[in-house]
C-alpha cells in the first residue's frame, strides 16, 4: 500500500524560546537574539519595514556578506564570546559566529526537533540515522528522547562541534562518524543494517571528507532511494530538509512516495519558518520538509 500524501502543505512555525528570538525583521535584514546577544544577519526575503528600528543600534553583531554564496564576515560592536551555550529542550549546544552567516545551528529547525521528539518517544530505544548532521542538534534531541543515534558527516570539524555539544548535553551514547553520506549509507545497506527512523538535511553543494562532491539536484534522489533500504521494516519515520530557492516541499514528498512506495504510511510535506517576536508575527519561510511516518 502506498504512502498517504497529504493534500496541502504544512507551514511549521518556529517561536521564540528562552535562548533564542527573531527579534525584527526588515530592509533585506532580520535581528535576532542568541542568548543575550543581538545579531543582524542578511535576510532578502525580508521585503518589510521593521517594525522595532529602535532596536537595531543595539546589535551585538552584524554580519557583512562578501558575496552572492553567504561568506562574509562578523563586525562586532561589543566583544563576543567564541561560544555561547544555549538550549533547546535537554539539548544544549553552542552558538558560533561562522564565516557563512549561520551561527552554528539552525534556530528554525526547532519545529523539526519538536516532531523528532515525539516521533523516537513514541518507540522504545529506536536506532536513529541522522545524516548531514551538522552540528548535532536533531542527534542530541534524539539521544534524549530515548534513540540509539549515528550521526555522520563529513566535515571532522562538525562533528568535532557536535561532539562538544554533546558534552554539554551530558550525552555518551551517540555514534559518530566522519563520512561522505552516501558511501555509509551504501556501507550500511552491504552490512545488513537497519534503522528505525532517518533524518536527512543535505546541503545544497559540499564535499566529502575525500573530496566527494554532492550536489542538491543531482544526488538527492539516488540517496533516498539507498535510505529506503535502510528502513527497518516496522520503521518509524524519514524526514528530509532541504535549503534551496529552486526546491519544494511538495516535490521532496513526491520523491518520498515514489520511493516508499510500499510502505503504507502518510506523507506530510511543507514549509519551515520563523516567527517574529512581535505583534505584527511577520513570517520568514526558510527551508522546504517532506517527512514519512508509520508511527
Amino acid at each position: 500500500m502506498s504512502p498517504r500524501l497529504a493534500d496541502q502543505p504544512e507551514i511549521l512555525r518556529t517561536r521564540a524560546w528562552g535562548d533564542y528570538a527573531l527579534v525584527d525583521s526588515g530592509e533585506g535584514q532580520k535581528l535576532e537574539r542568541y542568548g543575550q546577544a543581538l545579531v543582524v544577519r542578511p535576510e532578502p526575503q525580508a521585503m518589510w519595514h521593521p517594525a522595532k528600528p529602535a532596536m537595531w543600534d543595539k546589535a551585538d553583531a552584524v554580519f557583512d556578506p562578501t558575496d552572492d554564496d553567504e561568506a562574509g564576515n562578523w563586525r562586532f560592536n561589543r566583544p563576543q564570546p567564541e561560544t555561547t551555550a544555549l538550549a533547546w529542550g535537554a539539548a544544549r549546544f553552542n552558538a558560533r559566529f561562522t564565516n557563512f552567516r549561520h551561527l552554528a545551528f539552525f534556530p528554525e529547525q526547532a519545529a523539526n526537533w519538536e516532531w523528532l521528539q515525539g516521533a523516537v518517544a513514541a518507540r522504545e530505544a529506536p536506532r536513529i540515522l541522522n545524516l548531514f548532521g551538522y552540528t548535532g542538534v536533531a542527534s542530541l534531541v534524539c539521544s534524549a528522547a530515548g534513540g540509539q543515534v549515528t550521526h555522520v558527516d563529513a566535515s571532522k570539524k562538525s562533528v568535532a562541534y557536535a561532539r562538544e555539544n554533546a558534552e554539554l548535553s551530558s550525552v555518551s551514547n551517540v555514534r559518530w562518524i566522519v563520512e561522505d553520506a552516501r558511501k555509509f549509507v551504501q556501507r550500511e545497506i552491504r552490512r545488513g543494517n537497519r534503522y528505525d527512523g532517518l533524518i536527512l538535511d543535505p546541503p545544497k553543494y559540499g564535499r566529502g571528507a575525500d573530496g566527494e562532491v554532492w550536489r542538491l539536484f543531482e544526488d538527492t534522489a539516488q540517496l533516498v532511494s539507498d535510505c529506503a533500504e535502510l528502513l527497518a521494516e516496522d520503521a518509524a519515520f524519514l524526514l528530509i530538509n532541504a535549503y534551496a530557492a529552486r526546491i519544494s516541499g511538495m516535490a521532496l514528498a513526491h520523491l518520498l512516495a515514489d520511493r516508499l512506495k510500499d510502505r503504507g504510511g502518510v506523507i506530510d510535506w511543507g514549509e519551515l519558518g520563523l516567527v517574529e517576536d512581535s505583534p505584527r508575527a511577520a513570517e520568514i519561510g526558510l527551508s522546504f520538509f517532506a517527512r514519512w511516518s508509520d508511527l
